[in-house]
């Protein structure tokens, strides 16, 4: 399995392999397994359900853009290809205005990463309203607590890196 979850958060801290806090991220090696297990599950499951794997990349994209962390949407676009329906979905501008799914979908995406404590159950029954299956909701749910970790982990390293 490769370690992408790692190597995501030295480029996102702006730290080598061979800075202490590497060494750091690799005596917790159990716990890198397993954030970089959740990662796989998030982004490409299969079967990947009612959000494709470039749709879920794009999402992952416009959450990073969103918390202003730019080296990790740049490892998130790379996963979208070219031709994709989904790369505009990446800019947190873009505002869909005619399908209904997407747009239930981008809303609750942005409204869970901005500002989480303003969800409530009748953002659940808008993305019902709009079709989306209750286990695309849990999907797409677990989509947007795995990026805000991942988040927390790089924002943790660089207080610690700033910190030595």
């Amino acid at each position: 399995m490769e370690d992408i979850f790692n190597s995501i958060l030295l480029k996102s801290v702006g730290i080598s392999g061979d800075h202490p806090l590497a060494s750091v991220l690799s005596g917790r090696s159990e716990i890198m397994r397993l954030s970089q297990t959740s990662m796989d599950a998030v982004l490409q499951p299969e079967p990947p359900g009612g959000l494709c794997h470039s749709e879920r990349a794009a999402l992952a994209c416009r959450i990073a853009r969103l918390n202003d962390e730019e080296q990790m949407a740049s490892y998130y676009e790379a996963m979208i290809p070219e031709n994709s329906e989904f790369r505009a979905i990446a800019d947190p501008a873009f505002v869909e205005l005619h399908d209904q799914r997407l747009k239930a979908i981008l809303r609750y995406t942005d409204l869970v990463t901005v500002d989480p404590k303003r969800a409530t159950e009748s953002d659940i029954l808008a993305l019902k309203a709009a079709g989306i299956l209750e286990a695309d909701i849990v999907r797409l749910s677990e989509l947007i607590a795995f990026l805000s970790y991942q988040m927390r982990v790089v924002q943790g390293l660089r207080l610690m890196r700033d910190a030595a």
